[in-house]
């Protein structure tokens, strides 16, 4: 009897220490998948300030890029094409950042962002991933954005977009 408590203690300290060392991501490949699908829907509209690939400025880390938003994010915008300062997309915004490897280049990388607060793989009211274009996932929505909200809430945002401001 001894043996078998000794036994059983040990293997729910394994089941523990496994589910402790478990990585913290709620998404699935179906998030993922779900995110990536929006970015060969149809509905987009360009950003006025990115209507060709442009080099982003200030600190932007994504390099050359267009930015592109759908149906419901482009009636959030003003008469300049921008998001008012002060204001918040609707949720069901997407924003598709196509990064490119230079100024006449091909495509390297999606971001994407989709505002929904309910998901549980929302961060800060948005999923967010990043994608190659054969759809391998680079930045997964399970990480809620870690690694991205920091920059996006800086200075200058609007509703943790910061396209409008750099360019």
């Amino acid at each position: 009897m001894k043996k078998y408590l000794s036994i059983t203690a040990i293997i729910i300290c394994f089941v523990c220490l496994v589910q402790s060392c478990k990585k913290d991501d709620n998404s699935s490949p179906d998030d993922d998948n779900a995110l990536f699908a929006l970015v060969g829907q149809g509905g987009y509209t360009y950003y006025v300030g990115t209507p060709g690939i442009t080099a982003g400025q200030g600190n932007s880390p994504h390099g050359f890029e267009r930015v592109r938003f759908n149906a419901a994010a482009q009636a959030a915008l003003d008469t300049t094409g921008k998001l008012p300062a002060g204001s918040s997309f609707p949720t069901g915004s997407v924003i598709v950042k196509e990064i490119y490897s230079s100024a006449t280049g091909s495509i390297n990388l999606y971001a994407v962002m989709k505002k929904d607060p309910s998901s549980s793989v929302s961060g800060s009211g948005y999923q967010w991933a990043e994608f190659k274009p054969d759809g391998s996932v680079v930045f997964s929505s399970g990480k809620k954005g870690d690694g991205c909200i920091s920059c996006h809430s800086a200075a200058g945002n609007r509703d943790l977009v910061r396209t409008f401001d750099l360019h």
